[in-house]
């Protein structure tokens, strides 16, 4: 599972790793604390281009399908298993053409010990940027006006696998990790072998996830309200 993750630097530090073409006007601040429903800044490519235009895009976490009624269904699809996205309607569509990189720094973990969850903080050693796969979508809210901007909501949700060695003993899920080979490849609107993707994905987390380093982090973090630069740092 990755129910909160930071992301500590966005904007034109993404760019050179992932090849954006266009950042949003809007891409929020950084955080050290973002929970479900939070404005992210993720990677698409728009096939409405030729050849794709891929664009840094504020999008609101917590997948929210065309079909909803309202955006709370999303506050329950901000994690999507990446072995059942063909079996789940929710998640079909956006899987065939809506698919998504969701640029961090790291995420946070909670760790049960006997009655306890501690919480970790799980990161790349180099300090290199993380990326998750991701699918999103675009919601229309029928009750605002045509001309109104914000009538359109754009929301993601990140996929999620099993965990392996370290992570592992942390939590049995982790998040479908891409390196930027990958990272293309999924991104890619025109791909007619999604399935060959995804698999060729989750064969590749692992070898991502043996690189990245954890340490115990005080709880504060469990209080989505603190957001500083302190969270991350190792518990006394």
């Amino acid at each position: 599972m990755c129910g909160r993750f930071v992301v500590a630097s966005v904007g034109s530090e993404l760019v050179g790793v992932l090849r954006v073409d266009v950042e949003s006007d809007d891409l929020p601040e950084p955080s050290y604390n973002i929970a479900p429903t939070a404005g992210v800044a993720i990677v698409l490519d728009s096939a409405k281009t030729d050849p794709p235009t891929r664009r840094l895009e504020t999008a609101r976490w917590g997948l929210v399908p065309v079909w909803a009624k309202d955006l709370s269904i999303g506050a329950r699809a901000f994690n999507a298993r990446s072995e059942e996205l063909e079996d789940k309607p929710m998640f079909r569509k956006a899987l065939e053409k809506r698919r998504a990189v969701v640029p961090a720094s790291g995420y946070y973990e909670w760790k049960r010990t006997g009655d306890e969850k501690i919480p970790h903080y799980i990161h790349p050693a180099d300090g290199s940027p993380l990326f998750f796969a991701g699918l999103y979508e675009w919601w229309k809210d029928a009750s605002k006006p045509e001309d109104d901007p914000s009538r359109w909501v754009l929301s993601f949700t990140i996929l999620t696998r099993d965990s392996i060695g370290r992570l592992g003993s942390i939590h049995d899920r982790m998040p479908l990790f891409l390196d930027p080979d990958h990272a293309d490849a999924w991104l890619d609107p025109s791909t007619d072998n999604v399935r060959d993707v995804l698999d060729a994905a989750i064969d590749a987390a692992p070898a991502i996830a043996e690189t990245l380093d954890d340490h115990v982090v005080g709880k504060a973090v469990g209080n989505v309200r603190n957001n500083s630069p302190e969270l991350i740092e190792p518990a006394a």
